[in-house]
């Protein structure tokens, strides 16, 4: 599995056009609106699993001019110090700063100071996709490459590989690769015999 990902195309991009929101819709319309000034606050905080589209959204937002600091549950004590001033000047001279950890802000042992000062802006704890939201992924990004993607191909996957989101659109566009190389159509089988080679390499 390992050398497969090493040898498919990088995946592309984190931005808002491909996030698939599921249940945090409402988090992302949030974030958009920070970036575009018209939401309440500019400083935006994101919590939950791993998996759940954290960095995914902190890069997005980079990529829009935000300020960012992904897994601030990590931060060590001049870390955190850093990212408090930071919170301050963009908050007497504007911008947009997005932050994600772990836990709600207050649960993570952080500074009293910095914790307070990241609850007071949105806080939104995000949902991971369920298997039903990755499927239709799935399907929507096989329709968008032209790919004819059965149900059992699907839920293979999502029974034995990683079920990141990032992982199963990797392997999907290998197994595309593979069956206009193959010249074969996409089946179970097929996959299992590119999963066995890319092992066996």
């Amino acid at each position: 599995m390992k050398q497969l990902l090493l040898n498919i195309q990088p995946p592309a991009a984190p931005g808002f056009g491909n996030f698939i929101a599921g249940q945090n819709q409402e988090a992302l319309s949030s974030l958009q609106a920070a970036l575009a000034g018209h939401a309440p606050s500019p400083f935006v905080y994101l919590w939950g699993v791993a998996g759940s589209g954290k960095t995914h959204l902190l890069l997005a937002a980079q990529a829009m001019g935000a300020h960012i600091a992904d897994d601030v549950h990590t931060l060590d004590e001049e870390s955190q110090i850093i990212l408090f001033d930071t919170f301050n000047q963009i908050k007497a001279e504007g911008g947009v700063l997005v932050t994600a950890g772990n836990h709600a802000p207050t649960q993570m042992g952080l500074r009293d100071d910095l914790a307070t000062r990241l609850a007071w802006g949105l806080v939104y704890q995000l949902q991971p996709l369920s298997d039903n939201e990755k499927a239709d992924a799935l399907r929507a990004h096989a329709r968008d490459r032209g790919m004819k993607l059965p149900d059992e191909v699907i839920a293979y996957c999502l029974k034995y590989l990683r079920r990141d989101l990032p992982t199963l659109v990797a392997v999907l566009d290998a197994l595309d690769e593979w069956s206009l190389t193959t010249k074969k159509p996409v089946t179970v089988p097929l996959l299992k015999n590119m999963l066995q080679l890319e092992l066996a390499n």
